[in-house]
């Protein structure tokens, strides 16, 4: 029943401690290193930052992901809209 609702999966985060972190209703990984980890989720866009963030398990099949590390903040940010308005902005620059 799982692959019946994989296009419309449940995003939900767990964090524990500032220290670990499972994220799930990830459809891809953008990028990531030891300050910042760029997520693309069920909600729009998802930036982790912190110190010595490590992504230790990944499974994109299931949408998850666990994240180790000192955690300061969540960002999200609606990667549909973002790109609507750079392309009228560009749009109207070169007119």
């Amino acid at each position: 029943m799982e692959d019946l609702n994989s296009s419309a999966r449940m995003h939900r985060m767990t964090m524990t401690n500032r220290k670990n972190c499972t994220v799930n209703g990830v459809n891809d990984v953008l990028s990531f290193d030891i300050h910042e980890i760029l997520l693309e989720t069920e909600q729009g866009m998802l930036m982790i930052k912190g110190d010595d963030l490590h992504v230790s398990r990944l499974t994109l099949e299931k949408g998850e992901v666990d994240i180790d590390g000192r955690i300061d903040s969540f960002t999200y940010s609606d990667a549909a809209g973002s790109g609507h308005k750079s392309e009228s902005l560009l749009s109207k620059l070169f007119r």
